[in-house]
């Protein structure tokens, strides 16, 4: 007699007067009820922390999950700064992953070039209705990696929100207006300086792994006249920079002149005269003395600070209360836009549950299923503002969801000023940027690979210390160009190369 029947003969005999060693007339035609099979574990590979209330959230996902798909989450949640590193090795070493979260900006294409990725576009056709509806067709066109599906595009805009988060208790203690201008800001910064010693005035990101929140490059979020950016070869540094729309790759070691130099000269001045937080680089979340109130001005990347953030400060500075401060101008055609997202997530080759992996991202790209794993319980950590608004209860839930769900269908705005959510509503308009010469571009870095890896190991030396003003951009920056300029010229040179045939193809 097999388990499955000796279980049910032992139920059998709890409840009938018969056992199960046999059949009779009345047992005749039968059959037993089929066992649910045990749920498959989707195992999923997040950056950031574990929400105080994830539990709560998970539960309510899983009892949802029953009723529709046989499966459960294992969510294990990286620290941000230690993402890149933990989330490649794993990769490398095939651990079992079912879905993990990459960006251009992290090591994307490295993962897609090294094989690490399975090509989805069959799977989505299968499995993926509601996640390919919930994307307009220029998103997915926009991000395809030799002309394949490689990883979904997490995204609900064409270009992203940044600010500063700025105290602005602090601002009107002091007597300043409103902040209108970079310089205003600089100058405020400086009144902190001399009128508020206990606190740092600036802080930026002093990781690699988010290095262009650094202070002299989170300029280029705002350089409207430039459009100084950064190019799909180096995702996340400014060393090679696109600028205007004219197809060309800037060397920073060539460029002398270049504003982005500009910007590291400023960010050394601030350093210098105690303006910038002196432990900048070895600060492991930069945003964090800003939110327990030790710094009072520091890069955020979203166009208003939620009710959660506002909390955070509270804990720690009474009466502490934090304001955004952007320069984005929403001019219609003013600024370029190439379409493509910084955010994605893929399923590894070693998944072994790829169908799975895409069914669930397919129900929780499902209306109910998104505000759930986005926001929280409804009534307990938000509440709805009509439908394509919210506002914050409880900051007890904050899994972001630009790292798993994003998609532009689904995504609210917070409820807040009028100016913060017109700003938030103008980037997600296609018809409001001019289209980048660039678009659908994608860089193969196969070519340069050695150069890349070598170059990533210096450039972690001194692009955050000169960026951050930590170092003297004149006695550093020949150091660094003796180290690696000849590394950085291979890959802009490949990097044109393919530019220019790309741009051939697209003329004819």
């Amino acid at each position: 007699m097999n388990r499955t029947l000796r279980w049910g003969c032992l139920l059998a005999a709890l409840l009938l007067p018969a056992g199960c060693g046999g059949s009779s007339a009345s047992d005749a035609g039968r059959t037993a009820p089929a066992a649910t099979p045990s749920p498959v574990t989707l195992r999923i590979m997040l950056p950031g922390d574990r929400a105080a209330d994830y539990d709560l959230v998970l539960k309510e996902a899983q009892r949802r999950l029953a009723g529709t798909l046989n499966v459960s989450l294992d969510i294990k949640f990286v620290p941000w700064n230690d993402f890149g590193r933990v989330s490649e090795v794993a990769l490398a070493s095939g651990e079992e992953i079912d879905l993990v979260f990459d960006a251009p900006w992290l090591h994307l294409s490295e993962m897609i070039s090294s094989g690490y990725y399975e090509p989805l576009d069959v799977l989505l056709e299968k499995y993926g209705e509601m996640i390919l509806t919930k994307r307009p067709r220029p998103m997915w066109e926009a991000n395809r990696y030799g002309g394949k599906i490689m990883a979904i595009p997490l995204g609900v805009s064409y270009a992203m929100g940044h600010s500063y988060f700025v105290r602005k208790d602090l601002r009107e203690k002091l007597g300043v207006p409103p902040i209108q201008s970079y310089e205003e800001l600089i100058r405020f910064a400086y009144l902190l300086k001399q009128k508020e010693p206990d606190v740092v005035p600036l802080i930026a990101a002093g990781n690699t792994s988010q290095q262009l929140y650094s202070q002299a490059a989170f300029r280029h979020y705002d350089d409207v006249q430039n459009q100084i950016r950064p190019t799909q070869a180096l995702g996340s540094s400014l060393m090679l920079y696109y600028q205007r729309n004219d197809g060309k790759v800037y060397n920073l070691f060539r460029e002398k002149d270049s504003l982005v130099r500009d910007w590291i000269r400023e960010a050394r001045r601030l350093y210098v005269d105690g303006v910038m937080h002196p432990n900048v680089l070895g600060i492991k979340d930069f945003q964090d003395p800003g939110f327990s109130g030790e710094a009072a001005i520091f890069p955020a990347g979203s166009f208003s600070v939620d009710e959660g953030n506002q909390e955070k400060l509270k804990r720690y500075a009474a009466g502490g209360e934090l304001e955004s401060v952007t320069f984005y101008q929403d001019i219609p055609k003013a600024n370029l836009s190439n379409f493509a997202q910084w955010n994605f997530i893929a399923v590894p080759v070693t998944s072994k549950h790829k169908e799975e992996a895409i069914q669930f991202l397919n129900w929780a790209n499902e209306k109910d299923n998104y505000d759930l794993l986005a926001y929280g319980l409804p009534g307990v950590h938000w509440e709805p503002v009509g439908t394509d608004r919210y506002r914050t209860l409880k900051s007890g839930y904050q899994q972001f969801p630009y790292v798993w769900l994003w998609n532009p269908d689904d995504d609210r705005v917070p409820a807040t000023d009028d100016r913060t959510e017109a700003l938030d509503w103008f980037i997600r308009r296609a018809e409001h940027f001019t289209p980048d010469l660039l678009t659908g571009f994608q860089f193969d870095g196969t070519p340069v690979q050695n150069e890349l890896n070598a170059y990533a190991r210096i450039e972690a030396e001194y692009y955050t210390p000169l960026f951050n003003g930590v170092l003297d951009p004149e006695e550093a920056m020949p150091r660094f160009e003796a180290e690696a300029g000849a590394l950085l010229e291979a890959i802009g040179t490949e990097l044109q190369r393919q530019i220019d045939a790309f741009l051939r193809n697209k003329r004819r």
